[in-house]
């Protein structure tokens, strides 16, 4: 029992329920060690005892806690009667960040942090539809072997201008670790903070006009091409490592390139702003060029961030260091660039940039932000009906203690820099906000427990930031959510997420939900980067797929009959509804009753998974899978899995079939350029 009175005061859960009428406890052993991770030492009992006195009587010393919220125009909760604030009228604070000072009516006195956020964060000014896209699998005839930030920019000017579309959807752009082979995981980087310089459109910096090594870069040019090539006839997979290889090559020449004068200044004025965080993200990208990117390996002064022997190295790597602080605004300016093109097409959102749950032990946030992540812990989830086993992401998760009383600065400034060109922003697994599942290193996921974070504060932020970029928040809260959550979340104004194939009257009938029942605040789709395309789901071919790298858990028969029973289920439901006139059998014709179903809910945003656009039945990423299928390494391409290119996808004559399902959407949102075949001779 004092176990878990003191985790209870540190938010770690001793037991939790994995469904309705089923507690499991957690082992003590897990519990102890996540305290250790919060600086608690629970080993024995006599320390046992001696933590929960401290902290008992710390909470009866503490007059406030270290960090408040005021929604609105509403009172502060933790402010009382015996308390006054010094030097300020609480209720008369703009919206922002603000320390506070109180004194108590004994004399004592204690500061904190007080948020001060909008009631909930902005809302999408129409309904809107937009495509979804891993962006490395965009591959246009400019691309050097995978996707980049040129083409997100044509993507959205093509789409908003041709067929009225109000986002597109892309993966978190976050800088990865470097290293051969990468990660091609864009959902475990190295930073959260920064974009990864791979995405760069070289040609599209300014200085390649005025480098002087023409035929150098005539070569690089000529290998880019050849990879290009490589992966859109010759089925080679793309290849991050070597597109990079090819890039950086060619951005070393462009760094010699003096910048004029005004450029300089922008520069100047991105680095002022970026601060330490950049300086510290470019130090540890210049140490990793030379010790490795594993940073708990390097000489032991280098494994801190503020040490004297850090300080000496930024100094001797200082050309490196300016390298990777100038990739990081080479890249910010393409992102600028990129949602500029997205809103001059007439998208009421534009760009929707995704933020992963975390970032990697060995990658730089978890190096210059140390003190932010707990040591030995790592976040996955619990055993479920779909995993006996558990998971485990082997990313670190952030304390709440030390979030709390930084005033949730770490928090705010990710949010700053994801949101400076964003028309929206997903958060994957955003029921993180709320708790975490925490595995102790060496620990099956089995082993893990919950840990409360405190979501007033972490909401608050979220709307404070989304709020000043004007930016729309969608919520990934698909899978095992806690009560409570979806309509905290709603609440705030942040979207969820709703996928066709899991929306069913799982309260009753378990039929399938009919639209008009579906929530409001959702992007609706009909598949994600981590399900089957539609296409492969429509025709069984992803259970096919799963069969021949053995994964499925029951028989081949037994899992084709369920495929089957789902399918047909939804497409007798689809005709019922008038949906699909000519009934089934005609895999374009259910793809498009999809989507006219989607368009019946009254969902704010409805998402179009581009692979399905033209018939794709590969899925992007196969939860379960290593190496055994190439994971975030596949070009769009359609139904015969023959690569296509940007300009074969906007000239699509499928695409553009699915496409017209969505003309008048949004109360007069629609295409500002006839598509081909339409135009007047």
């Amino acid at each position: 029992m004092t176990l878990a009175r003191l985790a209870a005061r540190h938010g770690v859960a001793t037991s939790y329920s994995p469904s309705a009428g089923l507690t499991v406890d957690v082992p003590d052993a897990t519990v102890v060690a996540v305290l250790a991770a919060l600086g608690v030492d629970a080993s024995t009992p006599a320390a046992l005892r001696r933590a929960l006195a401290d902290a008992e009587a710390a909470d009866a010393e503490r007059l406030l806690p270290p960090t408040l919220v005021r929604w609105g125009d509403e009172p502060v909760p933790g402010l009382s009667d015996e308390l006054t604030v010094v030097g300020t009228q609480v209720d008369q604070l703009p919206l922002g960040v603000h320390r506070l000072e109180v004194r108590h009516r004994d004399g004592r006195t204690a500061t904190a942090t007080l948020v001060v956020a909008p009631n909930a964060v902005p809302q999408p000014t129409a309904r809107a539809h937009g495509f979804l896209v891993q962006l490395y699998s965009l591959l246009s005839s400019r691309s050097w072997g995978m996707g980049d930030l040129g083409d997100l920019a044509e993507l959205a000017s093509w789409s908003g201008r041709t067929l009225g579309s109000g986002f597109v959807q892309v993966n978190p752009l976050h800088a990865a670790v470097p290293g051969t082979p990468t990660d091609p995981s864009p959902y475990r980087p190295s930073s959260r903070r920064f974009p990864d310089p791979v995405h760069l459109r070289v040609e599209d910096v300014p200085e390649y006009a005025y480098a002087t090594d023409r035929a150098r870069l005539d070569e690089l040019t000529g290998r880019a091409a050849a990879l290009r090539q490589r992966v859109l006839t010759k089925g080679e997979l793309i290849d991050r490592d070597a597109v990079w290889e090819i890039k950086r090559e060619a951005l070393h020449l462009l760094y010699r390139v003096p910048l004029g004068p005004g450029r300089r200044a922008a520069y100047c004025d991105f680095l002022a702003e970026q601060g330490r965080a950049l300086e510290d993200h470019a130090t540890w990208c210049a140490l990793a060029e030379r010790y490795g990117p594993h940073w708990r390996r390097w000489p032991e002064g280098l494994r801190d961030p503020r040490s004297a022997a850090t300080g000496r190295a930024r100094r001797e790597l200082i050309d490196r260091v300016h390298f990777h602080s100038w990739l990081a605004w080479l890249t910010d300016t393409q992102l600028a660039a990129a949602q500029r093109a997205a809103r001059e097409a007439g998208m009421p959102v534009g760009l929707v940039h995704d933020l992963a749950v975390g970032a990697h032990p060995e990658g730089a946030d978890a190096w210059a932000q140390q003190d932010a992540f707990a040591p030995g812990m790592s976040i996955g989830a619990p055993p479920d009906a779909f995993n006996a086993l558990g998971q485990d992401w082997g990313l670190p998760p952030w304390r709440p203690d030390v979030l709390a009383a930084s005033g949730y600065a770490p928090y705010r400034g990710l949010l700053r820099n994801l949101l400076r060109h964003a028309g929206a922003l997903r958060i994957d697994h955003v029921m993180g906000l709320f708790r975490l599942w925490w595995v102790p290193e060496g620990h099956p996921p089995t082993d893990g427990t919950y840990v409360h974070y405190d979501p007033e504060a972490m909401l608050a932020v979220l709307a404070l930031e989304a709020h000043r970029a004007g930016a729309v928040v969608i919520g990934e809260d698909l899978g095992t959510v806690e009560p409570g959550v979806r309509e905290a979340l709603a609440e705030r104004g942040v979207l969820g997420t709703s996928v066709l194939w899991f929306e069913r009257d799982w309260a009753g009938t378990g039929q399938p939900l009919a639209p008009e029942a579906w929530r409001p605040g959702c992007v609706a789709t009909a598949t994600t980067h981590d399900l089957p395309s539609t296409a492969a789901r429509l025709t069984g071919e992803h259970v096919q797929l799963r069969h021949r790298l053995g994964l499925l858990t029951s028989p081949l028969v037994t899992e084709q009959r369920a495929a089957r029973a789902e399918v047909s289920e939804w497409l007798g439901y689809l005709e019922r509804l008038g949906l699909l006139p000519d009934g089934p059998g005609d895999e374009k014709a259910e793809i498009i009753a999809v989507h006219r179903f989607l368009l019946r809910t009254p969902a704010r945003l409805v998402g179009v998974w581009l692979p399905d656009a033209v018939g794709d039945r590969r899925p992007q990423n196969l939860p379960g899978t290593w190496d055994q299928y190439p994971n975030w390494r596949l070009p769009v391409a359609g139904p015969d899995a023959q690569p296509l290119t940007l300009e074969e996808i906007t000239a699509s004559p499928r695409l553009h079939e699915l496409m017209r399902v969505f003309r008048g959407m949004g109360g007069g949102l629609g295409p500002r350029t006839a598509p081909p075949g339409a135009r007047p001779s």
